[in-house]
């Protein structure tokens, strides 16, 4: 890449996080610290965008770690449009990943299992695929919620898939920006399948690597008490952002505003989400569905899959 082009690019990037990052005082050092590395000849070897993308996306992470603050390379050419981050390409993969239900199963003892991945896609665009799959499980008796691949997603999503698990609208959050307004976002008040009984037991699975929105509905699960999250501590990115076309194959994302769960006062922000019950995330279903199935049993060891329920128990590690 020509020095003139890489200036370009940093100088916009850093522009951008001076106006917009949801941190004010924050944008000014990270945008100070892209100035320093840029004439330190930083930047200067960078062979192509995306040899810059993973350099900037470095530096603007090195102040305060906020992995929503990125320079990501898009093979395809990035839309002129301010919008979302990675829309288009998110409404196309939600047609070849069955809008984000990766897995839809009754294990033994009548335990629903539901996996979301890789994201959680907008209503819009996969609203449709998750209610079947709601209204599959709707009458199991206990849910493992699988979110150890899932990468992000809308915030839509989430607030659909809660108003699913609680019998009245429920507070998530209210997000502020930069600026002090404050938006609150609250369940869905109404699905168009039964809502799953406040009674049922709710598990969910993390890991290291669940991100962005899948850590938004395990977050918003737990501290609302409806479901006991079992894994890993998940990875720790909060911050909802907008992204720019500083390059036709570089988009700059900036976070523009952070939530503020109603129970806490904060959010997974660079901490993640804690688990209730702390183990590696491949024993996590494990883990999971054994304590589904003995509180099941504990409850009603007459139950009509009891028998299915003990041989499940007996079969697992």
């Amino acid at each position: 890449m020509r020095q003139d082009e890489i200036t370009e690019i940093v100088e916009q990037a850093a522009k951008l996080v001076t106006e917009q990052y949801v941190f004010p005082d924050v944008a000014e050092r990270i945008a100070a610290h892209l100035g320093d590395r840029l004439r330190a000849g930083r930047y200067a070897n960078a062979a192509d965008p995306a040899a810059l993308g993973a350099l900037v996306t470095e530096d603007l992470q090195s102040v305060n770690s906020d992995l929503h603050l990125r320079l990501q390379h898009r093979a395809t050419t990035v839309s002129e449009r301010e919008e979302e981050p990675d829309e288009e390409f998110w409404a196309r993969q939600a047609v070849v990943t069955m809008g984000g239900v990766a897995r839809v199963e009754r294990l033994a003892g009548n335990v629903g299992l539901l996996d979301i991945r890789p994201a959680l896609f907008p209503p819009q665009v996969a609203g449709d695929a998750m209610m079947a799959a709601l209204r599959l499980l709707g009458g199991t008796d206990a849910l493992l919620l699988d979110l150890r691949g899932n990468r992000g997603g809308s915030p839509d999503m989430v607030a659909l898939l809660c108003g699913w698990f609680f019998a009245e609208p429920a507070h998530l959050h209210t997000m502020h920006d930069r600026a002090g307004k404050a938006r609150q976002s609250w369940s869905a008040a109404y699905l168009p399948v039964p809502r799953y009984a406040p009674d049922k037991p709710v598990h969910v699975l993390t890991s290291a690597e669940t991100f962005s929105g899948g850590e938004e509905l395990a977050y918003d699960l737990q501290q609302l008490g409806r479901a006991t999250v079992i894994g890993e501590r998940s990875r720790g990115g909060a911050h909802p952002c907008v992204g720019h076309r500083i390059h036709p194959h570089l988009e700059l994302t900036v976070p523009v505003a952070r939530p503020s769960n109603p129970l806490t006062g904060t959010n997974w922000e660079r901490c993640g989400v804690t688990p209730d019950v702390e183990v590696a995330a491949g024993a996590a279903r494990d883990v999971a569905y054994r304590r589904a199935l003995e509180a099941l049993l504990a409850t009603d060891p007459q139950r009509p899959t009891a028998d299915e329920a003990r041989e499940a128990l007996a079969a697992l590690p």
